[in-house]
């Protein structure tokens, strides 16, 4: 059991709540990623789930590390994580389970194979569901079982009910908070059931990382930028991230820099030994064209250098 201490130890949070710590040598058990930055908030809202079993939703932006987030609070604590992700593709069977033709003693029988909530449900593990405002309805609705109050599962396929795990946990990240692709930046998202969006028991809100925490992911994830470009230089490029990401707030630009586009940028400019032309493969060459100068008003402001926009206008 991890008390306050030890949760500030591997969080850098005060909770005082008792987080069980599991003892499981599952493969389901994240990686441990010491280059990591918690926030403290969304960390607390995570670890309340861990201890109490309330069921936590994370609203962010992408690239702002929510699922990630969950892992990495999970890998510190050995508790096993499966992550599901309701693109298009996932079904009601997919989730519930269904018959299968198996081969037994030479002779064909239908058996039925669960699907992925009765095998979570009844395990001591934590059920992640990504891009939640994109589950299809019929989905959404299989999960809203889960989220009542007592948790119990009525699998009418086999006429039984499942009661979850002491250690079983729910969690979910979304980039909206139910309200659609209002601002055209997340397509394929769903306005969500309201009631259902009631039966969570915390919705924390996580957002991109302090410039000098986001230097030390990319810099801990991206070495070698900091060792041939320089440390300065890796921190120039977060300045323009950050300005992106104040001009998509102000409806200035329709695209923003994650840490995850920094990343691929610094990346990118060890491998070509060229920041802009990076920068170019990196972000400008997705953004609008009508958006390019701005853009690369964003990149003067930071580097002081102008930004070739004839190779972008070709591209485009």
């Amino acid at each position: 059991m991890a008390d306050v201490s030890t949760l500030q130890e591997l969080f850098g949070v005060d909770a005082d709540m008792p987080v069980p710590m599991l003892e499981d040598d599952s493969d389901l058990i994240p990686r441990i990623d010491e280059n990591y930055r918690f926030d403290p908030e969304v960390t607390r809202a995570i670890l309340a789930g861990f201890s109490h079993g309330s069921r936590v939703l994370v609203q962010g932006l992408h690239g702002t590390g929510k699922s990630t987030h969950i892992e990495q609070i999970a890998a510190r604590l050995n508790w096993p994580l499966m992550r599901v992700n309701l693109d298009g593709q996932i079904s009601r069977s997919d989730l519930v389970g269904k018959d299968q033709v198996v081969i037994e003693d030479g002779q064909p029988r239908t058996a039925f194979e669960e699907g992925v909530i009765p095998y979570a449900l009844t395990r001591p593990m934590a059920l992640v569901f990504d891009e939640y405002d994109a589950g299809r309805p019929e989905v959404m609705f299989i999960i809203q079982r889960l989220l009542e109050r007592d948790g119990l599962f009525t699998l009418t396929e086999q006429n039984r009910v499942i009661r979850p795990h002491p250690h079983f946990r729910l969690f979910a990240t979304a980039n909206t908070v139910g309200l659609g692709n209002v601002n055209g930046l997340y397509h394929g998202v769903n306005r969500l059931n309201q009631a259902q969006l009631d039966r969570w028991n915390i919705i924390a809100s996580l957002d991109y990382l302090d410039p000098a925490e986001e230097l030390l992911v990319v810099s801990g994830q991206v070495p070698e930028a900091a060792t041939k470009l320089g440390e300065e230089t890796v921190a120039t490029m977060i300045d323009v991230a950050q300005l992106t990401r104040s001009g998509f707030a102000a409806g200035d630009v329709s695209a923003l820099m994650s840490p995850r586009t920094v990343i691929s940028w610094a990346e990118n400019s060890v491998i070509f030994g060229d920041v802009e032309l990076a920068f170019r493969f990196s972000f400008l060459n997705r953004c609008d064209s009508t958006e390019h100068p701005l853009v690369a008003e964003y990149y003067q402001r930071c580097f002081g250098g102008e930004l070739d926009l004839d190779h972008a206008a070709t591209a485009s």
